[in-house]
C-alpha cells in the first residue's frame, strides 16, 4: 500500500471470533520457541479423516528496493529478513512457501529497470526455499512495470506461466491465489496506473473461482493481497461478493491476506481471516516478520508466527 497516511486499523472493524479456540505466548528470538495461535475449523466434519497435515509459510509485504528508509519502511533491509524467513522454512521443512504480495518496491521516482532489477534481487533470496514457491500479486508489485514483467520474473511452482490468479493442490490440501489488482471497471493494474484504494476481484476472476471451488476435491485455504473482510481503502471493493463465492462453497477454511502492514485477525461466516504483519517494517532483525501455517488432519490451524508477528497478535476467548 502506498499512502502510509491512509492507512488504519482495521482490528475494531472485525466480526467478533465465534466457535474456535486462539491460544497466544509472547513472541521470543526466531531460534527460541515462537508465539502460536490455534485457529478451529471443527465446521467442516466431512474431512476429518483426512491422513495428514500440511505445514506452509507465509510471509508479506518485503518491499524491497535499494532505497533510503521512508518512515518505519526499510527497504533495504528486506533482503536479510527474507533471508532468514527462506533458512527458518527449510529447517522447517514446510511444504510450500507463499509470498502475499507488495513483493518490490521502487525509486523516488521510479525508473522501469531499476524496479526490475529489484524483483530479480528478491526473488533470488525467495527462492533459497528449498521447495515450491508462490507469489501473490499486490498494488506495489505493478507499480512501475506491468503484471506480465512480474509474472515472466518469479517462480509459481507448477503453475501455467503468466497467470496471475491461479489454484494448487498440497497433500489434499486446495490452495486458492486470488489477484485484486484492477480498478472497479475492470481494467487491470499496470505501471502505476491506478488507484491503490480501488481494488477489485473482476467478473471474470470470479466466474473461475466459482468453477475451481466447484471441483476442489476437500478443504480451501486462500491467498490474497488487498482484505476481504470489510470495507475501506485497504479492502477489496466487492470483498463482500468474493466471500459470498467462499461461504456458499462450505469448503472454505481461511484467507491469509497482506497489504495491512499492522496485522489483523478476524472470523466471518466459519472462515478465518488472517493478515500477517508486514515485514518491511522496521530496521533490524527483530522487526522481521513472517509465520508457519499447520493444517492439522482435523482441520485445526495453527499459525506459529516469527518475530514481530508473534508479539502483536490478539488473545481472542470464546
Amino acid at each position: 500500500m502506498s499512502d502510509r497516511v491512509r492507512e488504519k486499523n482495521v482490528v475494531d472493524e472485525h466480526q467478533r471470533v465465534v466457535n474456535r479456540r486462539v491460544f497466544l505466548r509472547s513472541a521470543v528470538p526466531v531460534l527460541a520457541a515462537p508465539a502460536v495461535l490455534s485457529l478451529s475449523c471443527a465446521r467442516n466434519g466431512s474431512w476429518v479423516r483426512r491422513r495428514q497435515g500440511v505445514r506452509f509459510g507465509i510471509v508479506t509485504d518485503c518491499h524491497y528496493a535499494d532505497a533510503d528508509a521512508a518512515g518505519t519502511r526499510f527497504y533495504r533491509a528486506s533482503l536479510d529478513k527474507l533471508g532468514e524467513c527462506a533458512a527458518r522454512m527449510n529447517a522447517e521443512q514446510v511444504d510450500f512457501l507463499v509470498e502475499l504480495g507488495d513483493f518490490k518496491d521502487q525509486d523516488r521516482p521510479p525508473v522501469e529497470q531499476q524496479t526490475l532489477a529489484y524483483l530479480d534481487k528478491v526473488e533470488a533470496v525467495f527462492q533459497r526455499f528449498e521447495g515450491p514457491t508462490y507469489h501473490v500479486l499486490g498494488n506495489h508489485d505493478v507499480d512501475s512495470i506491468s503484471k506480465v514483467q512480474f509474472l515472466a520474473r518469479v517462480t509459481n511452482t507448477g503453475v501455467e506461466a503468466g497467470r496471475s490468479y491461479y489454484s494448487f493442490d498440497a497433500h489434499g490440501l486446495h490452495c486458492v491465489v486470488l489477484d485484486a489488482n484492477f480498478s472497479a471497471d475492470g481494467t487491470a493494474y499496470d505501471h502505476g496506473r491506478f488507484d491503490w484504494t480501488d481494488a477489485n476481484i473482476p467478473p471474470h476472476e470470479l466466474a473461475w473461482l466459482r468453477d475451481d471451488l466447484a471441483v476442489a476435491p476437500g478443504p480451501v485455504v486462500v491467498f490474497v493481497h488487498q482484505l476481504l473482510d470489510g470495507t475501506g481503502a485497504v479492502y477489496v471493493e466487492n470483498a463482500a461478493e468474493v466471500r459470498a463465492i467462499l461461504e456458499d462453497s462450505g469448503k472454505v477454511l481461511a484467507v491469509f491476506q497482506g497489504h495491512h502492514h499492522a496485522g489483523a485477525y478476524s472470523h466471518i461466516h466459519g472462515i478465518h481471516y488472517y493478515t500477517l504483519k508486514a515485514l518491511v517494517e522496521g530496521p533490524g532483525a527483530e522487526d522481521n516478520s513472517y509465520a508457519v501455517v499447520e493444517v492439522r488432519p482435523d482441520l485445526d490451524m495453527v499459525v506459529t508466527g516469527h518475530r514481530r508477528t508473534g508479539a502483536s497478535l490478539l488473545r481472542h476467548v470464546p
